[in-house]
């Protein structure tokens, strides 16, 4: 592969290196109140036309021959919203003794909060040659279940920022997700054979939308001169990362590769990918509400923006292994 072509390709996370570098020369223009004015067109129009977005592109009308596979389902987002943000908290009491920034740890458990992505793990799952359908419903059906959930995760595990109350993160949430997301549902049912005909880019929309709302948020961190990022703790968090991934990975093939576990290698593939994945699209968003007004929001979005990439990288790399080892078990 070229040059050229592997940073096509990977456009989106050069994005997103590039806008925290143009929120670290001019920080002025994306702050709350200055030019951009994020706090109209990021909070409410960009949030909205993410949620809308997704509801145009999700194809709820294909879930329904994945539906009875319940048992794998159940297997899947108990593992993404109740074991991965319960194990993050318990691994960061042991963390929470060291030097490592306290708001790159709180970052941290927002990861373990979120739903599984739209996109990645099913990308994997067929490259691979998995259960594809499966695949679609659990990242569809975690993005629905993660509107209501994952804003309850993060207030129980870290609370919400002193100057939003509770209800007000939750009527922000109803009028910037859920709404835009029926209504694109609804205008799906009207010009689904048009959809299915232009295919219009609808990742790179969300992605383009999403990169605004990055640059917003470091322009705030590189505005406000508390803040400080110590390279020692971005390593850890790295390293942190990688590990968590790979360990979840590990833990959800054993768990579903037992004898009594009923569930097929292609099953098996779904499952790794869908538990272990998380979403950028969704996350991002929802700690721009849950956490506005919090100084140190940037630093909790590092460790999701680092998670991202980690997940594209090590799923890529592992794609031949899997797909060896499906094969293997299917003859």
């Amino acid at each position: 592969m070229g040059l050229l072509e592997r940073l096509r390709k990977e456009w989106f996370i050069l994005g997103i290196v590039l806008v925290i570098a143009v929120a670290r020369l001019e920080p002025a223009v994306g702050v709350k109140g200055g030019p951009l004015k994020p706090e109209i067109t990021i909070t409410y129009i960009a949030v909205s036309a993410i949620f809308f977005n997704s509801g145009l592109s999700l194809k709820t009308e294909e879930l329904t021959s994945a539906l009875m596979h319940v048992k794998l389902h159940l297997f899947v987002q108990i593992f993404t919203l109740v074991f991965f943000p319960t194990a993050i908290w318990l691994f960061l009491q042991l963390l929470s003794i060291t030097p490592i920034n306290e708001w790159l740890l709180k970052g941290l458990q927002t990861v373990g909060c979120m739903p599984p992505p739209v996109s990645s793990a099913v990308i994997l799952t067929k490259a691979v040659g998995g259960n594809e359908a499966a695949a679609i419903f659990n990242s569809a059906f975690g993005s629905f279940l993660g509107i209501v959930i994952t804003p309850l995760l993060l207030l129980l595990f870290l609370g919400s920022s002193s100057s939003v109350p509770f209800t007000s993160i939750f009527s922000q949430l109803f009028m910037t997700v859920v709404v835009p997301l029926i209504i694109g549902q609804i205008v799906r049912r009207y010009i689904k054979d048009w959809l299915e005909r232009k295919k219009p880019p609808f990742g790179t929309i969300s992605s383009c939308v999403l990169l605004m709302i990055i640059y917003t948020t470091f322009c705030d961190t590189f505005a406000n001169p508390n803040i400080d990022l110590d390279k020692f703790s971005l390593i850890i968090i790295v390293l942190i990362i990688f590990s968590v991934q790979m360990s979840f990975m590990f833990l959800t093939f054993l768990f579903s590769t037992r004898n009594n576990s009923s569930f097929t290698p292609a099953d098996t593939v779904a499952i790794v990918f869908c538990s272990t994945h998380k979403s950028l699209t969704l996350g991002i968003p929802m700690l721009k509400i849950v956490f506005a007004g919090y100084e140190h929001l940037s630093l909790i979005s590092v460790p999701l923006l680092i998670y991202h990439p980690a997940q594209i990288l090590l799923g890529s790399l592992l794609v031949p292994t899997i797909k060896s080892w499906m094969v293997s078990r299917q003859k």
